[in-house]
């Protein structure tokens, strides 16, 4: 029989959704459910970052920790009633397609200043445990800002994983669009909150999505999900009433990570038996 296959799917949800996912896979192995031995891994946005910890091998405890060093320091952005309006007009005006109403969010993102790429680029290399392609599959998404085209990047790109990340990780109107692979990127959480389709064909997937909806024809995660259930076993884990709370109103201010990240480390007591249930079903089913 076959080797069965396991995905983890990671979503994106700002600085607080990365304090999160970290928590809950600290949280999941403190019993006994490490999810950092997927087969494939899934990274958009927040979860591009915890992405390229887990496909590098990095310690979660570590990860964790350091989730709650004094975040005074770091740029506390949000997006301003201003450009969230902005940001709106842009998916609500013209084509209902979902590469056009991407490409028109890309457009905007290109106009609209914000800091410096550099400085930017130098943040998320800082962030990341390692700066090299890992030899464990893993799927980092963005989106073309010129054209709305989704990009996956992976080992086999030709793009430095920092630049990938930061790609991904690019929110509209409050970072500047990635300049990699001879053009400029934002974010892959404006094509799907989690893009979990990315793990067909996989046989168990668990996807931790920080947020779970979609605007528009930005997809949530519930049609993906039902797709692979069709053929896979699948977990999904979003934060409770509890981590909601923590997070907050703005994921991106830093100095929710940590509450953030208590939260999701609390939280996987409540998640771990459906959890297991998939990650652990015997690896010679088929």
């Amino acid at each position: 029989m076959a080797e069965r296959t396991r995905a983890l799917v990671l979503g994106g949800g700002g600085i607080t959704g990365i304090g999160w996912e970290i928590g809950l896979l600290a949280g999941l192995a403190d019993l006994g459910v490490d999810l950092t031995d997927a087969d494939l891994v899934v990274g958009t946005s927040a979860g591009s970052v915890v992405g390229a910890h887990v496909a590098s091998g990095a310690d979660m405890q570590e990860r964790y920790e350091a989730q709650l060093v004094d975040a005074s320091g770091e740029i506390a952005a949000k997006l301003s009633v201003a450009k969230l309006a902005r940001l709106a007009l842009a998916i609500a005006a013209g084509s209902r397609e979902p590469k056009a109403v991407r490409a028109r969010i890309g457009k905007l993102a290109l106009a609209t200043e914000t800091v410096p790429e550099g400085e930017r680029l130098a943040v998320m290399r800082d962030r990341l445990t390692s700066h090299e392609w890992p030899q464990r599959p893993l799927l980092v998404t963005a989106v073309e800002a010129r054209t709305g085209e989704f990009r996956v990047f992976d080992r086999t790109s030709g793009v430095p994983l920092v630049e990938a990340v930061a790609a991904s990780c690019a929110v509209p109107c409050v970072w500047p669009p990635v300049t990699t692979a001879g053009t400029r990127w934002i974010d892959g959480g404006f094509r799907s909150v989690a893009n979990a389709d990315l793990a067909g064909g996989y046989d168990s997937v668990v996807v931790l999505a920080p947020a779970t909806r979609g605007v528009g024809p930005i997809g949530g995660i519930d049609s993906q999900v039902e797709a692979l259930r069709a053929r896979a076993d699948v977990c999904v884990v979003s934060p409770g009433d509890i981590a909601l709370e923590a997070i907050g109103r703005n994921p991106l201010d830093p100095a929710r990570r940590a509450p953030s990240a208590r939260a999701g480390r609390a939280q996987a007591s409540s998640a771990v038996d459906a959890v297991r249930a998939v990650w652990e079903r015997s690896r010679s089913a088929v």
